[in-house]
């Protein structure tokens, strides 16, 4: 039986802002077709739809967590009942089941993503154990910490890997690309002072502090690709919980901004223009479209014009006849829902 896979592409525009920062607080950049352009990572990207407000109210009980501290978790639990070395002791042999810790350690070397299921079950045996004065978990006890991840809708999309447990890694269902601006962009510097209010008017008038801070603007292209059947097959098979996880996906997508720096640049933005495809062909992303630095007055609707010209060539090329939905705010063409519902109906 072939795959479904679901293809997102989507124009957002921003204004000045500073979504993404390198090592140095600069927006990222990249080459692509021989210019400088601006870029959002996956993992910024993924990070803000992940934590967003849409996900928090669409997905509430199927939402995982991703931490260091397993120990912290269960260190209170353990505490009730347990003298402060005993606790520290059996809560560092807990985290260990997640993880490498240091000697009596209470936080992993690395990152590991769990279910809610698998927390309450951590937390479970963490109170099981007090209760009977900290004595060691059994390997059966322990095995029974981890799953399969089937209820974790986050899990499921963008997967995860235990180092230390590699048979419960999942393979993510969702790829995000790097958002890349479709045209060629320079970083500004913008010079900034702050004033002391409480300065008497009398002394000189410099200011208290003197910074500057990057900026750039630009309209994005992004592309998310889910591969249907492996969603499905992480989520358990539950159709209700995949249409679900698929409309937060695609709400977020289309309305959600990473947050760097919002407090200096409010860069709040919507996607302006959406395309979704749906289909047994092999997903393939349409930046190719922008090889050529998209010019002129009207960056969007010639980013539109590029992007729709460049599927067709594809789709002839190819012969690929795949059902789709769009909404394009440059024209007033179509709206949200009716490429959410297409996004997300079986």
């Amino acid at each position: 039986m072939s795959n479904t896979f679901l293809q997102l592409h989507f124009l957002t525009p921003y204004a000045p802002s500073n979504l993404n920062r390198d090592d140095l607080g600069r927006p990222k950049t990249a080459l692509f077709g021989g210019s400088q352009r601006l870029r959002v990572s996956s993992q910024s990207l993924k990070r803000a739809w992940r934590t967003s407000t849409v996900f928090e109210t669409e997905l509430a009980e199927h939402l995982g967590t991703r931490t260091k501290r397993f120990g912290d978790l269960v260190l209170p639990i353990l505490q009730k009942s347990l003298d402060e070395k005993k606790a520290k002791k059996l809560a560092s042999r807990l985290a260990g089941h997640f993880g490498a810790v240091k000697e009596e350690g209470l936080r992993t070397e690395q990152l590991a993503h769990i279910t809610p299921e698998e927390q309450r079950h951590l937390e479970k045996l963490a109170a099981k154990l007090a209760r009977e004065d900290g004595r060691e978990p059994t390997d059966e006890e322990l095995a029974g910490l981890l799953g399969r991840a089937r209820g974790a809708a986050d899990v499921a999309l963008f997967g995860r890997m235990l180092a230390a447990k590699t048979e419960f890694n999942v393979e993510a269902a969702c790829q995000v690309a790097h958002a890349i601006s479709i045209h060629k962009v320079a970083i500004e510097d913008d010079y900034f002072t702050a004033v002391d209010d409480l300065k008497p008017a009398k002394e000189d008038a410099g200011a208290a502090h003197v910074g500057t801070q990057e900026f750039a603007s630009a309209v994005l292209y992004h592309y998310v690709c889910v591969d249907r059947g492996l969603l499905a097959e992480n989520l358990g098979g539950d159709e209700d919980l995949l249409h679900k996880t698929l409309r937060a996906l695609g709400e977020a997508c289309l309305t959600v901004a990473p947050n760097g720096k919002q407090n200096s640049f409010a860069s709040r933005s919507r996607a302006h223009f959406a395309l979704v495809e749906k289909g047994s062909s092999q997903p393939r992303s349409l930046a190719s479209a922008f090889l050529r630095p998209v010019t002129g007055d009207d960056l969007l609707a010639d980013g539109v014009k590029a992007l729709q010209t460049t599927r067709q060539a594809l789709d002839a090329i190819y012969e690929d006849v795949v059902p789709s939905a769009y909404f394009d705010a440059s024209t007033g063409s179509g709206t949200k829902e009716a490429v959410l519902d297409f996004f997300a109906e079986a």
